[in-house]
């Protein structure tokens, strides 16, 4: 029996949308803290924790079927202290659980469900289940009566198994070989990439497929350095077919998590902030490397969808919009052909239904998801698309209208911090000052409201800042303001970057064996204290650390700061040797080793040449590249990077300083002939 609970539970004073979704369901819920934890040892209770986000399509169904269900609040009620945790604002738990149900299962995802004492050790594990058992699946009903009886009747055996699941978790597995060479891991990732790609439809592996924008990062890079035809291929591939696909939303903008089919063609809707900056970045940087409009025009598109839905007025982003619209997946997003026609009119009706492939049998339960995947030539030929940009926008109007979509609101400094990046970039490529005032603003937005002396907070929403910021968001703030200081070239960006980079260190680094780890010394301790180096949705916080090191000591000369970036890197051997692939962020800075940084100096003569000298360098694809201008006068420089004191105009001209693989080339005066070393 489903519940029209009115009551609220104590969720109702939460701040994250996740957590209120779920403030009047009849389950007593609690918040992840103290007052849950005594609770069940109070009343020798075991802990129901359940860990979900407030956009993802199985939390909903999950929460519908059981958590709106009386029967269900009636057994957690009676026999459980039930939690409930957003993965978002909280990673340190949800990375922490979810090892612990990739452990016991196998696999992992959300809803995440977890069963624990309450010392937080756990001893049952799973994903999605439903209210009854059906297909072999066991049902919710039938777990928690099972566990019920256990922990009365043998609490002896569930302690055991948490006891030793713990343990098992604490052990420190060093076994990835620091013999093996830089190399030989990026030339093993290219391999496994090529080996899983699929040459029909871009990506890698079969369905689903997930963009993975860092993978793309990385094989782009490879293609650059060793001349590669077949790793650049899988890059302009992916990139092609994943925007003809339905994954790309071509009436609004912007892609969605991932598809649920090789074509890309039906996506699971939600659209998540960091998928969209990260491919912003590998567009741009497409862009960069090929000239081809087809890359810009796609950048354009997503940053228009990002400033129209998902800005905030003060200069941040929200994480996320719903899958779901009115409980059904999708349906915000697709079209019937008489629907388009009663819109645009018969002709006009008839000629995009036409284009974008939206007919009567549907390609999705019966109405049809807008794609290109039968236009074969539009990323060559994309001023096609330009006939239909007024019915775009008629049509965007109109389904804002139809179906209510739900928007995860919240700002995560990681994920803000990833955007910003991402529009920084995007000037770079572009050129357009819209982009990088959006990135001066995010980092204001960050600096105004999420940071006190150099702290980050994790989440932002409704003027309130809160949760203590975790790898990531160092990292990846870190990675926005170098990325804003290649844009601009104001010594302040880099200075800030030094500075949360000391912070990060001082918070998270691992002293004796290297890494970083996921949470701070400085706050809560959960039953373990992981080291997160792979790569998921999102590149790893210590691959992203390793890059920014890097960055780092080049533009600053800072000798230590070069030994603890070798330390990181041997940090990350240890681990990328284990699964190369899995790792493509990390073995981009591995590249920079392999390949040669390049560093240069610019001494300008006259601050007015900074523009035309900014923007023809920035429009370069040279990864591994670090550049400094020096302006008259700019002491400050000098203090964070004491080597540029000796670098001078060259017969009172501008001077241009080119290093590469440890040697340095005679200064030049002449951009272009710097430009066509780069």
């Amino acid at each position: 029996m489903l519940s029209e609970n009115k009551i609220p539970n104590r969720l109702a004073n939460e701040k994250s949308p996740y957590l209120l979704q779920h403030a009047y369901n009849p389950v007593n819920w609690y918040p992840w803290g103290k007052e849950a934890f005594d609770q069940a040892a109070k009343e020798d209770k075991p802990i129901f924790l359940s860990i979900g986000y407030s956009t993802c399509h199985w939390c909903h169904v999950m929460a519908h079927e059981s958590f709106e269900d009386e029967g269900i609040a009636k057994l957690l009620n009676d026999n459980y202290v039930a939690i409930k945790v957003d993965k978002e604002e909280r990673p340190d738990i949800d990375s922490v659980y979810m090892q612990v149900c990739q452990a016991l299962t196998g696999q992992g995802g959300w809803p995440l469900t977890i069963i624990m004492d309450h010392k937080q050790q756990p001893f049952f594990a799973g994903t999605y289940y439903p209210k009854d058992s059906r297909y072999g699946m066991p049902g919710l009903t039938h777990i928690l009566t099972v566990i019920d009886e256990k922990w009365k009747n043998q609490r002896e055996q569930l302690e055991d198994s948490g006891r030793e699941i713990t343990d098992y978790l604490k052990q420190s597995d060093t076994s990835g070989s620091q013999d093996i060479s830089f190399e030989t891991l990026i030339d093993s990732a290219k391999a496994i990439f090529l080996k899983s790609f699929d040459k029909d439809y871009g990506g890698f592996g079969t369905a689903p497929k997930f963009p993975t924008p860092h993978n793309l990062m990385f094989l782009l890079r490879y293609a650059h350095f060793t001349g590669d035809e077949g790793a650049f291929y899988m890059v302009e591939s992916t990139l092609g077919h994943m925007y003809r696909g339905g994954i790309y939303d071509h009436i609004g903008g912007g892609f969605s998590r991932y598809s649920t089919d090789a074509q890309w063609l039906v996506p699971h809707f939600e659209k998540m902030l960091y998928d969209n900056a990260l491919l912003v970045m590998i567009y741009s940087e497409m862009y960069q490397k090929t000239g081809k409009e087809f890359y810009k025009r796609v950048v354009n598109e997503v940053l228009s969808y990002i400033e129209k839905e998902m800005t905030d007025d003060s200069g941040g982003f929200y994480c996320a919009q719903d899958a779901d619209s009115e409980g059904v997946e999708g349906k915000y997003y697709v079209f019937t052909p008489k629907e388009v026609i009663e819109i645009l009119g018969e002709e006009k009706g008839k000629t995009f239904n036409e284009f974008y492939d939206i007919k009567s049998s549907g390609n999705f339960e019966g109405k049809s998801i807008p794609n290109l995947i039968h236009q074969k030539d539009i990323t060559d030929h994309y001023e096609a698309i330009d006939e239909f940009l007024s019915a775009k926008r008629t049509l965007y109007l109109y389904r804002k209208n139809r179906t209510n979509l739900h928007k995860d609101d919240k700002i995560i400094t990681s994920w803000t911090s990833l955007m910003i990046a991402a529009y920084a970039k995007a000037y770079e490529s572009i050129g357009d000052e819209r982009y990088l005032e959006a990135a001066i603003n995010g980092i204001s937005f960050i600096e105004d409201k999420m940071s006190q002396d150099n702290r980050l907070k994790l989440s932002y929403r409704e003027c309130h800042a809160y949760g203590e910021g975790h790898i990531d968001d160092y990292a990846f703030f870190v990675w926005a303001l170098l990325e804003v200081y290649q844009s601009t070239f104001e010594v302040k960006y880099l200075k800030k970057a030094m500075d949360y980079q000391q912070k990060t260190m001082e918070l998270f680094y691992d002293e004796d064996e290297g890494g970083y780890y996921l949470y701070s010394s400085q706050t809560e301790q959960l039953i373990i204290r992981p080291k997160e180096a792979y790569d998921g949705a999102i590149p790893s916080g210590n691959a992203v650390a390793a890059y920014n090191m890097l960055r780092l000591s080049k533009l600053t000369g800072d000798p230590q700061l070069e030994k603890v970036s070798q330390q990181q890197l041997d940090f990350m051997k240890r681990e990328i040797g284990k699964y190369p692939s899995g790792h493509s962020f990390g073995l981009i800075s591995f590249m920079m080793e392999v390949y040669g940084s390049k560093e240069l100096v610019c001494v300008l003569k006259d601050d007015q040449e900074l523009d035309n000298i900014r923007k023809e360098l920035n429009k370069v694809y040279s990864p591994g590249l670090t550049i400094i201008i020096k302006k008259t006068g700019e002491e400050e420089l000098e203090q964070i990077a004491p080597f540029t004191k000796d670098y001078q105009l060259v017969d009172g001209s501008t001077a241009f300083y080119l290093c590469e693989h440890h040697t340095c080339r005679y200064p030049v005066t002449d951009l272009q002939e710097v430009l066509k070393d780069l």
